[in-house]
């Protein structure tokens, strides 16, 4: 659990909102430069990580993908050689598997240029093009045109990171609260009041890092209403163990380059198992990690932003597509077999469901970027999607660096 239940402080010098990995990092950045600070940080459900930290596939990037001088794409790179020295100090399992980015046809060799190009802009290592007669001397069993290999890639247990995060926060002096969400601020008198489900917190500053809730805090502090979370329902597939030892690494499609989604990519977790997606389906509630779970204001303010459906309108072969994979495990496992032909005939069953908390502007184009925004005494994160576990010690270093120029 890696908290505690008791009420948090009625006054702190720093507080963090939310309990998460970027969260978690955040606090421990910002009690290394602040020795002596009190800081608490305030986590609504009963334990820490228990949405997008723990509800992913664990890959620790590279930085293939993003747009050469994003921040995706400068802290994805600078967090994951972070990550791996951090884990190896802390003694936290990791696997260095790489990844396969496989091109199937001869149309989708553009993109796998684009994706070079991006790759070796951003300066990832060790970066690899391939050759369809090269593809089976890392992945035995792949087949394809061409791919690019990277093999720095790898995968963590991303909840087990975020409980080492959690026990440097507490070595720092820092105060970790369970069970203490937080429904609104307002400043007066040089602080920030928090309110909470324990009453009230007094704070000379905060960061929020709420996640899937982002944008309600932000908003209620006086930050702009755009842009706005669209929570998107992943889940995946897994294939049989026995049939786990067909894949090596990671094993990804080339990924449609007008949306921040990766594909329906095999990745092997650090327990065993190879896992095939995730889909991408928009989510009737910011917390579907079941299907059946609905709620009445999220599905409310999904349908009210004008952003929604604009994207759909855009992205509307793309949407029919994925309401395709969530109706046949069929159709979705075939998106493997592509690129894996010998999982032809096996019986794949259920995975694990995420929820990507995807914001999205006015004019419906999906944010491909970290955000963050500042209100008066505090900062709020208010876009962090994958590959914010990967980068989360580097993003924690720039929102520590946001909260000291605005102090």
């Amino acid at each position: 659990m890696n908290g505690s239940a008791s009420p948090p402080p009625s006054e702190c010098d720093l507080a963090v909102v939310g309990g998460g990995i970027v969260g978690l990092a955040v606090a421990r950045e910002l009690l290394a430069r602040n020795p002596g600070a009190s800081l608490c940080l305030l986590e609504g459900e009963s334990g820490l990580g228990r949405h997008q930290t723990s509800h992913s596939s664990g890959v620790i990037h590279a930085g293939i993908y993003y747009q050469p001088g994003s921040l995706k794409a400068r802290l994805c790179v600078d967090g994951a050689r972070e990550l791996y020295a951090y884990c190896d100090q802390r003694g936290i399992p990791y696997k260095q598997n790489g990844k396969l980015v496989v091109a199937v046809e001869e149309d989708e060799m553009a993109r796998l240029d684009e994706l070079e190009r991006r790759g070796r802009a951003n300066e990832v290592p060790d970066l690899r093009r391939l050759g369809a007669d090269e593809i089976a001397a890392i992945e035995p069993n792949a087949r394809g045109v061409a791919a690019l290999h990277s093999p720095r890639t790898g995968i963590v247990d991303f909840g087990a990171v975020a409980e080492a995060y959690a026990d440097d926060v507490r070595r720092g002096g820092g105060t970790v609260h369970l069970g203490a969400a937080v429904t609104g601020a307002r400043s007066g008198a040089g602080r920030l009041a928090l309110t909470h489900s324990h009453g009230t917190t007094a704070t000379g500053a905060a960061v929020f890092c709420a996640g899937l809730w982002s944008d309600r805090l932000a908003v209620a502090c006086g930050a702009p209403k755009s842009p706005r979370i669209v929570p998107f329902r992943g889940s995946y597939l897994e294939l049989p163990a026995a049939a786990s030892s067909l894949i090596r690494g990671n094993v990804y499609p080339v990924p449609n380059p007008d949306l921040p989604f990766l594909g329906a990519h095999l990745t092997p977790t650090m327990n065993g198992r190879v896992l095939i997606g995730p889909s991408a389906l928009l989510a009737p509630a910011r917390d579907a990690y079941r299907l059946s779970t609905v709620r009445a204001r999220d599905l409310g303010q999904t349908l009210a932003w004008p952003g929604t459906w604009r994207m759909a309108a855009r992205n509307w072969r793309a949407g029919l597509l994925e309401m395709r994979h969530a109706a046949s495990r069929t159709a979705f496992a075939a998106e493997a077999i592509r690129m894996v032909p010998a999982l032809a005939g096996l019986e794949v069953r259920p995975g694990p469901a995420g929820i990507r908390a995807q914001t999205i502007n006015r004019d419906g184009t999906l944010v491909d970027d970290f955000v963050v925004h500042r209100t008066e005494r505090a900062i709020h994160v208010r876009n962090a999607p994958s590959p914010a576990a990967t980068s989360s010690l580097a993003l924690a270093r720039l929102i520590a660096d946001e909260l000291d120029a605005r102090q």
